[in-house]
Order: structure tokens, then C-alpha cells, then sequence
């Protein structure tokens, strides 16, 4: 029997800090833990402080069974933090800590090992915001063999928000995700709902050919080689919404990688991440989570 699907997934890893306490987050990290959940092998490229809070996430890290060959430690820069404000609906908004580790991530022989086997490289736009990082990532894209995949995560969180490097990133990925604002917002359109024509414009700027995006309670939509398909949203019982994007996108991920239809992929994607916005934080035990239809 193969072994499961390998995705190295770049960037930040950092800790969320809710109103009820500090869970582990980052949208990179937060990928990789739910496609462990799913089956697969994610390898984290990312880095921490020497400080307690990077003790802690390792230790969580290390409790999950999650690599952390890739985490490099950081003896000058703290551990990263992310300080999120919860609305009524559960909607969040961020003040994001800057001069952390994980702007500095020290990509070493065991992620270059890993990024030659990949399956999936997995990168998100916040992690950018450092020409440390950008260059890192530059570095890694090459490695990756011909046929993996190239996931561009989009997270347009201000100020670091920069929408020249976005398209310029968009252009070397092969799988695009964002939400429907961010989709709107890079597609130059001032309709929100307009998943499918923005979808299509940012498929003709980018000449990605696998686009995503995910309208919240509407549900989200897949455009792939010039086909738009669409998963209605079903209602839940919101707790919080953070990270259930970032499970969307593993689960999307993981079943495309095991041979799902994109309809079928698109369905499980989204049941997972309506079930994780009924949890709290982005890493709940799974001992609950609607059962993929494929599994590594």
C-alpha cells in the first residue's frame, strides 16, 4: 500500500488569542493539522521562538503526531500571536503580531526532502508580507516535482495586504483559494456574489486553471478547467468561524489528491468546514467530523 499523500505546508504558525483562551493557529498550520486528521502527511515549514510559547506549540505538534522536522526555532524573535475579536455571529477580525518567528522561517535539508516528495505545496499570502519568506518560497517552488500541486491561500488581512504580490504569486500556483471578498476585491468587481465571473476573470489574469472560493453561509464554488461547479451552504450553528477556511481547503485538498470528482470534493470540503465553524478555535478533536468519501 502507498503511503499517504505528502503536503508541505508553508508558513506562519503562530497562536490564536480568543476571548475563552489561546489556541494554536496560523492558516498554513491550521491546513496541515487538519489534513493529519484526514489521513494525510503534512509537513510544516514554518518557525517559533525559544520561548514557552514555541515550547508549547511543538509540544501540541508532537501530542497530534505531527511532524516537526520543518518548525525552525528562533532565539531573537518571539513566537507569533494573532489577537482576534469575535462579532456577534461568530465572524472574526485580527491584529496580527509582526517581528516574529515565523517572518523569518529557516527552509533545511528536511524540508527540501520533503518538498522533492511532495504531493502539494501549500502557501498562503501572509506569510509574504517578508522578503525573508518570499525568498524561501522561491527557493522551494523549483523542488517540487512537475505534477505536484501549487496551492495559493489567499488571506487578505490589512496591511499586509499587497495585491500586486498576490497576482504575482497567483501566476505560479496551480490551485487558488480566497474568499468571495477577496475574490471581488483582486478581480477588480465591486459584486461580492459574483463568485463565477470573478472566478473566471482571476483564471484569465493568473492562468490557474483550479479556482476556489467560499462564500460562508452561500457555500463555495469550484472553477476548474473553464467548468464552474457549486456547493450550497447548509445552516449550522456557528460557535466561531476561525479556520474552518483553512479545513475547507485540507479537505478539499486531501480528496483531490485521492482521485475525488471536484463535485465530490467541493461537497466533503464544505461539509467539513460548516462542522468546524460549529466548534471552537481552528483544531477541534475530530472525533466528531463528518467521514471523507476517500482516504489516503
Amino acid at each position: 500500500m502507498p503511503p499517504a499523500p505528502l503536503v508541505v505546508c508553508f508558513g506562519e504558525m503562530l497562536w490564536d488569542i480568543l476571548p475563552d483562551g489561546l489556541f494554536p493557529g496560523g492558516a498554513p498550520f491550521n491546513v496541515g493539522y487538519h489534513l493529519k486528521q484526514l489521513g494525510l502527511r503534512p509537513h510544516l515549514a514554518t518557525a517559533v521562538g525559544r520561548d514557552l510559547l514555541g515550547d508549547e506549540l511543538l509540544r501540541r505538534l508532537k501530542n497530534w503526531r505531527m511532524d516537526t522536522l520543518g518548525v525552525a526555532r528562533h532565539t531573537g524573535l518571539p513566537t507569533g500571536y494573532v489577537r482576534a475579536h469575535l462579532a456577534p455571529s461568530g465572524d472574526a477580525s485580527y491584529e496580527i503580531a509582526t517581528e516574529v518567528a515565523w517572518d523569518q522561517i529557516a527552509t533545511g535539508e528536511d524540508t527540501l526532502r520533503a518538498v522533492v516528495e511532495a504531493r502539494a505545496l501549500v502557501f498562503g499570502s501572509l506569510a509574504l508580507r517578508s522578503t525573508f519568506n518570499r525568498a524561501a518560497l522561491e527557493r522551494l517552488l523549483p523542488a517540487l516535482p512537475p505534477n505536484a500541486a501549487r496551492v495559493f491561500d489567499v488571506n487578505l488581512r490589512k496591511p499586509h495586504d499587497d495585491l500586486v504580490l498576490v497576482h504575482e504569486m497567483a501566476r505560479k500556483a496551480t490551485i487558488l483559494k480566497m474568499n468571495s471578498d477577496e475574490a471581488a476585491r483582486l478581480a477588480g468587481s465591486t459584486n461580492t456574489n459574483a463568485d463565477e465571473a470573478n472566478a473566471r476573470t482571476l483564471a484569465e489574469r493568473s492562468g490557474c486553471n483550479f479556482i476556489c472560493i467560499t462564500a460562508a453561509e452561500r457555500g463555495a464554488g469550484v472553477l476548474h478547467h473553464g467548468v464552474w461547479h457549486w456547493e450550497s451552504g447548509r445552516a449550522v450553528d456557528v460557535v466561531d468561524t476561525i479556520g474552518s477556511g483553512d479545513a475547507f481547503l485540507a479537505a478539499l485538498l486531501s480528496q483531490h489528491l485521492c482521485g475525488a470528482s471536484v463535485p465530490d470534493a467541493l461537497t466533503f470540503a464544505c461539509r467539513i468546514g460548516e462542522w468546524v465553524a460549529t466548534q471552537r478555535g481552528p483544531t477541534p478533536n475530530y472525533s466528531t467530523a463528518p467521514k471523507p468519501t476517500l482516504v489516503p
